[in-house]
């Protein structure tokens, strides 16, 4: 498993309010802030979710002939 990279925060920080961690034991989370506002993106078990949705692959998205080569 390839090691995890370290958590970086951007953005406004409210000085009274304490961040959070956001990772948790075997779940990798990140909250971007992008055009359509915030999404928390979340990784479980080498699957992604973005705000509690499952991600489809890419890999899933091939035709079932091309996934076997």
């Amino acid at each position: 498993m390839a090691a995890l990279l370290p958590e970086i925060r951007v953005g406004a920080v409210d000085r009274d309010q304490v961040p959070l961690e956001l990772a948790s034991d075997g779940i990798l989370r990140y909250v971007w802030q992008g055009k359509f506002g915030p999404m928390l993106i979340e990784v479980l078990g080498g699957v992604a979710y973005v705000n509690g949705a499952r991600v489809t692959s890419a890999e899933e998205l091939k035709p079932e002939s091309r996934r076997l080569e």
